[in-house]
C-alpha cells in the first residue's frame, strides 16, 4: 500500500517508520525531512492546500501524525494546536476525498481523557473529557475524522496512543508487576498496520502497552484489529 505519513518526521513517525516501511511504500509530508533518508519526502505545511494536493497524489491511504508546536502554554502553541489537530486534518481529508483516498489512520491520544492514571477505562465509549489544550484538540480531531466518514465516506481508525517509546527504553523502564501504559514502537506500528486494513467507518481504539489491562480494556482492538501489545518486561 502507498501510504502518506502526514507529520512523519516527528517523534512518533520516527519511531514507526522502520516497521511500516517493511509493509508499505511510504511518503513523508512534513516541514522537515525524516531521519530515514531512504523514505520519499515532500516538504510542506499541513495547512497548505496546494502542498497537500501534491503530497497526497497517488497515495492509497494516509496516517496523520502531525503534532505542531509543543509550547501549549504560549499563544503560538495554542494557534499551532488548532491548526494541526483540527484545521490541517480537515484540509487533508478534503484533499484525500478529491483524490479518491478512502482509508486513513488518525494518531489520537489517551490524553483525550483527564486523570488518565487514576481510573480504569472499560471501553472506548467513555466520553472524552480533557480540558487541557493538547487532549482537547486531539478529541476535536476525532470529531473531524468522524465527519470525514459521514461526509466523504473515508474509513478512519483513530488510535488513542499511550506514550510511544523505543522498545529498548520500554524494557529498561518497565518492571514485572508494575502497571504500565507506555507502548513500544513496534506495538504502535503493528496497530497502525492493522488500522490501515480495517474498513469499518469511523472507529476509535485504545492502544497501550498495558499488557495486563490494569488501566484499560483493550478488547476492542483485539476484536476488530486483531491487535494486542506484544512487549513484556524481562525482570
Amino acid at each position: 500500500m502507498k501510504v502518506l505519513l502526514a507529520g512523519g518526521s516527528g517523534i512518533v513517525g520516527t519511531l514507526v517508520i522502520p516497521f511500516l516501511k517493511k509493509n508499505h511504500t511510504l511518503r513523508v509530508f512534513d516541514r522537515h525531512a525524516p531521519a530515514d533518508s531512504s523514505i520519499e519526502f515532500q516538504q510542506g505545511d499541513i495547512t497548505d492546500p496546494q502542498a497537500l494536493e501534491t503530497a497526497a497524489k497517488g497515495m492509497d491511504a494516509f496516517i496523520y501524525l502531525a503534532m505542531g508546536n509543543l509550547e501549549w502554554e504560549e499563544w503560538s502553541g495554542i494557534d499551532s494546536a488548532y491548526d494541526v489537530n483540527i484545521k490541517g486534518l480537515h484540509f487533508l481529508f478534503r484533499t484525500a476525498a478529491k483524490q479518491g483516498i478512502t482509508q486513513a489512520v488518525y494518531c489520537s491520544s489517551m490524553s483525550v481523557y483527564s486523570d488518565l492514571r487514576s481510573r480504569y477505562f472499560p471501553d472506548e465509549e467513555i466520553p472524552p473529557d480533557e480540558t487541557e489544550l493538547y487532549g482537547f484538540t486531539k478529541w476535536m480531531g476525532e470529531q473531524v475524522c468522524r465527519n470525514a466518514w459521514r461526509r466523504w465516506g473515508c474509513h478512519v481508525n483513530a488510535l488513542r496512543l499511550c506514550h510511544p517509546t523505543l522498545k529498548e527504553k520500554w524494557l529498561e523502564e518497565t518492571k514485572l508487576g508494575t502497571p504500565t501504559i507506555a507502548t513500544t514502537d513496534e506495538d504502535v506500528a503493528s496497530a497502525m498496520n492493522a488500522a490501515l486494513e480495517l474498513k469499518a467507518g469511523f472507529q476509535s481504539f485504545m492502544i497501550s502497552g498495558d499488557y495486563e489491562q490494569k488501566t484499560m480494556n483493550l478488547s476492542k482492538a483485539s476484536r476488530m484489529l486483531d491487535w494486542k501489545p506484544q512487549a513484556r518486561p524481562i525482570n
